[in-house]
């Protein structure tokens, strides 16, 4: 068994929590590993004065981090499964899915308490045009204004009076012990999460079979189904996680049922479906309800974003 493994990860307070997390359990599972930290920086981390759906491209914050695994400084990266293309470099597989944080997102305010308490005209920040879209179709006078920056960084720009509210990921919050003054869960179903929203990744070189086999124990099935169908439906999409589309899947035995959304950016042209069938077709489900979603206008909705971004 190897005695050490490097971990590349970006070094946000909120990436270095999920390294680390994942570093003390692999340490409580392999007596005697050394787990090291490679901490990089992204074209996301680098590029913060322009909204991520202009900054353009998929793996805004795993491109570098893959060139690590691909020239052997890394053995394994710990991502946010939200920010993981669906299609990844030669030679590289996110096989292991740990057990799901909170999926859905979180309106933060000082002053007002949830979404229908905004005053008319009110300022919300967010990067996301998947939750500008949503928020928009729930609160078309809202003023939606782009919010950057780490975690840490976004909510204490709220603190300061910059934003009557912020839209962040519950998970996030959670992780790094984060708060404000009001705080209103904004989940299922009636804001639907980014795919693979609260779900970290493990990624590795395919070849490195003694690192698969350290791993296996991290690797959470339910999860791991969840995953597929709604990372299924974005491919089916062709969209990268910088698009207005929102998916969410719940297990029921067996049975899994995804909700799949699609809108435009001033949320005006909602596309809702959802789909269910057996666990073991979770990737196909997310595949065939994402036909059925464009099939119902998503591909001109997504059509004209792109042409926008």
């Amino acid at each position: 068994m190897k005695q050490k493994i490097t971990i590349a990860t970006r070094g946000s307070k909120l990436a270095l929590w999920q390294a680390e997390h994942i570093s003390a359990l692999l340490r409580a599972e392999h007596e005697g590993l050394e787990v090291e930290l490679l901490k990089i920086k992204t074209k996301g981390d680098k590029i913060l004065d322009v909204p991520l759906a202009k900054v353009g491209g998929k793996g805004l914050f795993v491109k570098e981090i893959e060139e690590a695994l691909l020239d052997g400084r890394a053995d394994i990266a710990v991502h946010s499964m939200k920010d993981v293309p669906t299609e990844l470099p030669e030679g590289l597989e996110v096989g292991i899915i740990p057990e799901r944080e909170a999926a859905t997102d979180s309106l933060l305010s000082v002053k007002y308490d949830g979404l229908k308490n905004l005053p008319q005209g009110a300022v919300v920040g967010t990067s996301s045009l998947r939750r500008q879209s949503q928020l928009l179709y729930l609160r078309p006078d809202l003023t939606i204004e782009s919010l950057r920056g780490n975690l840490d960084t976004r909510v204490g720009k709220l603190i300061d009076g910059q934003f009557d509210a912020i839209v962040v990921a519950t998970a996030g919050l959670n992780r790094l012990e984060i708060s404000a003054p009001k705080v209103e869960i904004l989940g299922p179903p009636e804001f639907l999460p980014a795919v693979a929203q609260g779900a970290l990744g493990i990624e590795y070189r395919i070849e490195d079979k003694e690192v698969q086999d350290m791993l296996a124990f991290l690797d959470h099935q339910a999860t791991k189904h969840q995953v597929l169908a709604e990372r299924g439906f974005l491919t089916g999409l062709d969209g990268g996680c910088q698009v207005p589309i929102a998916a969410w899947s719940r297990l029921d035995g067996e049975s899994i049922t995804l909700v799949g959304f699609v809108a435009d950016v001033d949320g005006s042209r909602p596309i809702r479906m959802e789909l269910s069938g057996p666990v073991d077709e979770a990737w196909d489900i997310g595949s065939r309800l994402a036909d059925k979603v464009l099939a119902a206008g998503a591909k001109e909705i997504l059509d004209e974003v792109y042409e926008r971004c």
